[in-house]
């Protein structure tokens, strides 16, 4: 298990909170997340998912990860 903390760009609304969480918790091997304007703290299950995983699936909704 690891703790990945991430700072994430574009991010202005609730509704960005949400579609942010939507997108890291369909993970298969995410095993918590919280998110908040800006940021993201994610633990995952190493053996099934990256860290890389989890920051293209934020660029994949439409946000960039610094």
């Amino acid at each position: 298990m690891s703790e990945i903390k991430l700072t994430i760009e574009g991010m202005s609304c609730q509704h960005c909170v949400k579609r942010v969480k939507k997108a890291i918790d369909a993970i298969d091997g995410v095993e918590a997340s919280t998110v908040d304007v800006g940021s993201a703290s994610v633990t995952i299950n190493d053996a099934k998912t990256s860290q890389k995983t989890v920051e293209q699936a934020i660029t994949g909704a439409g946000y960039k990860v610094q």
